[in-house]
């Protein structure tokens, strides 16, 4: 991912809509390649996807996180959990789920649970050495930061440089030793001031391409795989 590709500005297309099913839910928006996170009812994660082929109360799951927990199923009974870029909501599903050829996931029964605010999607706990690089303003140049913990959609890290609400700055952090590092032109959206004259900054994830996504989607599963592993 080039740094033209990172800051170029596009055009934000709504992508097109196939036939679903709302359950009276209006203002839900829910399309056609809306990212999920699928776990048990118990709230165990299984693996991220997309949402395809949605018509009535079924569709698709394409899953583009491995699931090594998930074997020698027939169904389960899932809760499906996604974001619209659109509408910035959450949006909380359940329905059963059957493995297909292909990492495609049959759903069926789906229904809408409940629409908020709040953020959707896994979140990775870390003390990863990163850097944050703004391109103008006082603080520009590459710093050091903490990152505190990471999604597919956004990030926290830890500073002992001021930023504030609305700074655009690239950053860089390598979340597995043995993989590239990965890069994300990131906003500050919160900013929290700790003691010691520290910052805490949550951040979200923009211009990210779906193959962005799908990498760092990749490489969070893997590390909290390896995090697994240790304890």
């Amino acid at each position: 991912m080039s740094l033209l590709e990172l800051f170029r500005k596009r055009a934000k297309e709504r992508p097109p809509q196939e036939d679903k099913d709302t359950n009276g839910t209006e203002e839900l928006d829910i399309y056609s390649g809306m990212r999920v996170e699928v776990t048990t009812a118990a709230g165990q994660i299984l693996f991220v996807a997309k949402l395809m082929g949605l018509h009535g109360d079924k569709a698709e799951l394409h899953q583009y996180s491995e699931a090594a927990i998930v074997k020698d199923v027939e169904t389960i009974h899932a809760r499906i959990r996604g974001y619209s870029d659109y509408e910035r909501k959450a949006v909380y599903m359940e329905g059963i789920i059957t493995p297909g050829p292909k990492h495609i996931w049959q759903v069926e029964e789906l229904t809408i649970v409940r629409v908020g605010n709040d953020r959707a999607f896994f979140r990775l706990t870390t003390n990863l050495d990163a850097t944050a690089t703004m391109f103008s303003g006082l603080a520009m140049g590459e710093k050091p930061c903490k990152l505190l913990n990471i999604s597919v959609g956004g990030a926290s890290v830890s500073s002992e440089y001021r930023y504030h609400e609305g700074d655009k700055f690239l950053l860089k952090v390598r979340l597995l030793e043995d993989r590239p590092e990965s890069a994300m032109f990131s906003q500050i959206v919160r900013v929290v001031e700790k003691d010691e004259g520290k910052f805490e900054y949550g951040c979200r994830f923009l211009e990210l391409t779906e193959v962005d996504q799908e990498q760092i989607t990749r490489n969070i599963f893997a590390a909290q795989r390896q995090k697994r592993g240790r304890s």
